[in-house]
């Protein structure tokens, strides 16, 4: 059993998620050590992709690069994320099970019986893809017999529930994207033919890449079915000072130097994604606001949390205004006292991202 401090611990995770110093210089390994970009349309200073990537690419990393590496499948598209090409074998067998293995739980088997009573629709879609595609999902016409019922957004959302759930069974994949449109296309023809891993081999490995990508994690964790936040009985047992219960570290993470930097982080970080993580390791009080109305919120709209070192040290509350051509910081909130340094540090991220998106810098007061 590892006993380690909350400082510890955060610069296990820091330095797992490459946001030490220095800088990492390759897109793709940064994509690969992470294991994956979360894609999230919000773009109020860029999307969170492109975000993740600046902060820890820094202004050398260009979206373009990005666009280059899913268009020649270096890197493609799964459950809302952008994982490295060769990890689709990590989970095809466990496609080839949906919708689970041994017991069904209640929602399983309706999801089952849901595709089982719309099989015509199904079968139009990939005989479409198979004389035409890549399409968009509006070329596809609605032959669905049961609608899809939802209380949430996907209500009636008959084409583009059942094109998930291809997906789930590794029928159909994303080709690409028109703009947001997503473009589908047969699987086969999209992921690499790589020998597919055996599925409890590869629950493991995924345990093991996630809990390299974090460094630390705890055994079980919240509800997050499309990348989970949880590594199992991967790793060595570990625990917190001033933390409740056990944790699993990253071995290969004990003991080794580190050197911090400042950093402004996507909202969608996986560094403070899970927030209660976030909380017990670094914490740091944070909450995503946008969906809140404008007076409720503390932060803003969009805020970017800041790390300096191992710790989360404030909040920058920033919009990207292309129309104006500015970058425009309404405010930076401070969580502890900026000394010089942190102050001197912080200012160069900023300096930096808008030197990044190509827009000139608004403070208040700046004309």
């Amino acid at each position: 059993m590892h006993k380690l401090s909350r400082a510890d611990a955060r610069r296990i995770a820091v330095r797992a998620q490459l946001l030490d110093s220095p800088r990492p210089t390759d897109l793709l390994d940064v994509v690969r050590r992470l294991t994956m970009l979360q894609i999230d349309p919000t773009a109020a200073i860029a999307p969170s992709v492109d975000l993740v990537a600046w902060s820890r690419l820094g202004s050398a990393y260009a979206p373009a690069e990005l666009d280059a590496a899913l268009e020649n499948r270096k890197l493609l598209e799964l459950d809302a994320m952008i994982r490295p090409s060769e990890d689709l074998a990590l989970y095809r067998a466990e496609m080839a099970e949906w919708p689970g293995r041994g017991a069904l739980r209640e929602w399983q088997e309706d999801n089952r019986e849901w595709v089982r009573a719309n099989d015509a629709c199904r079968q139009n879609i990939l005989a479409r893809l198979g004389a035409d595609g890549p399409l968009p999902s509006r070329e596809f016409p609605d032959l669905c017999k049961v609608p899809w019922k939802s209380t949430g957004w996907t209500n009636n959302r008959n084409v583009t529930r059942l094109l998930d759930f291809m997906v789930s069974r590794g029928e159909v994949a994303i080709a690409g994207r028109l703009g947001r449109e997503r473009l589908w296309d047969l699987a086969e023809r999209v992921y690499p033919d790589d020998p597919v891993v055996p599925v409890d081999e590869a629950l493991r490995s995924r345990n093991e890449r996630r809990l390299r990508a974090l460094g630390i994690a705890r055994v079980r964790g919240p509800m997050c079915p499309t990348e989970p936040w949880q590594v199992g009985e991967v790793g060595e047992p570990a625990v917190v000072e001033g933390v409740k219960g056990t944790w699993r570290v990253d071995p290969t993470q004990l003991g080794q130097p580190f050197t911090g930097r400042a950093a402004l982080l996507s909202p969608f970080d996986r560094l403070i994604h899970d927030r209660q993580r976030t909380i017990e390791l670094f914490e740091f009080d944070y909450l995503l606001e946008m969906y809140k109305p404008a007076a409720s919120r503390r932060w803003g709209y969009f805020a970017l949390p800041i790390l300096y070192g191992d710790r989360m040290v404030g909040k920058l509350d920033a919009t990207a205004d292309r129309k104006a051509g500015v970058l425009r910081v309404d405010a930076v909130h401070k969580d502890v006292p900026f000394a010089k340094a942190l102050s001197a540090a912080v200012d160069r991220e900023i300096k930096d991202l808008a030197r990044w998106l190509e827009l000139d810098l608004s403070r208040p007061g700046s004309r």
